[in-house]
């Protein structure tokens, strides 16, 4: 059992939110074959609060893949509240922010991976959401921006401050996209730094893995994200 605030999950393995691919159709396969959690791809922010079709078609949902994680993207604490009240009004069951991805059109909004060199600017995303949204809330991260500028545990702290409920760690930096190998140490110390739940992100291709990086590093929970 992993509870993330006051949603249980009946189990430790959760199907990671990756773009272009969990939709409606992959997040019910994934529920099927032993998901405990899917999560929507990354959803802009700012297109909620707009109201733009296609980006409210992203939240399009079946009660049979419940519970559903919305993942949201943004860097205006204020447009990030909005648009988890949004995902909210819809049906989401939890709140997920992006706050890893290395895509160079996120990052050049101060998106995605961009966060993880401003921790103040973290805790105010996430107090701000946690004010106007009274869903279960996360962030998916990295170990941080690069090796050059590692503020890991800085922001871990951050998230923690400003309320957040749980924190997904893929191990790896920004800067190294998905190449090299994931370093699962840096989940431990997450595991090591925080009092919330930690959910190990990276590498994992096969069960024994899964239950490898659980043994290793502590983690409450898995993400699985290419391998599926």
């Amino acid at each position: 059992m992993l509870r993330i605030g006051t949603l249980e999950l009946d189990g430790h393995l959760i199907m990671a939110p990756m773009a272009g691919t969990t939709n409606l159709p992959f997040r019910m396969i994934a529920r099927k074959c032993g998901a405990s959690l899917v999560v929507t791809e990354m959803v802009s922010a700012k297109g909620l609060v707009l109201r733009q079709k296609k980006t409210l078609e992203l939240l399009a949902s079946d009660p049979a893949e419940r519970p559903l994680g919305v993942q949201i993207f943004g860097s205006d604490p204020g447009v990030m509240a909005d648009a988890a009240a949004i995902a909210s009004d819809n049906g989401a069951d939890l709140i997920d922010v992006n706050m890893g991805c290395p895509v160079r059109k996120v990052l050049k909004t101060g998106a995605g991976g961009s966060l993880l060199r401003n921790p103040g600017l973290v805790e105010r995303i996430v107090s701000r959401i946690r004010r106007n949204c009274a869903l279960p809330l996360t962030a998916k991260v990295r170990t941080g921006f690069s090796q050059q500028e590692d503020c890991f545990q800085d922001v871990l702290r951050a998230l923690e401050a400003g309320g957040a409920d749980a924190v997904t760690v893929h191990a790896r930096y920004v800067l190294q996209g998905f190449s090299g190998l994931a370093d699962w140490t840096k989940i431990a110390l997450a595991k090591s730094t925080v009092t919330m739940p930690v959910i190990g992100n990276g590498d994992v291709t096969g069960s024994l893995m899964a239950a490898d990086m659980m043994r290793s590093t502590g983690c409450d929970g898995v993400m699985i994200g290419r391998a599926a």
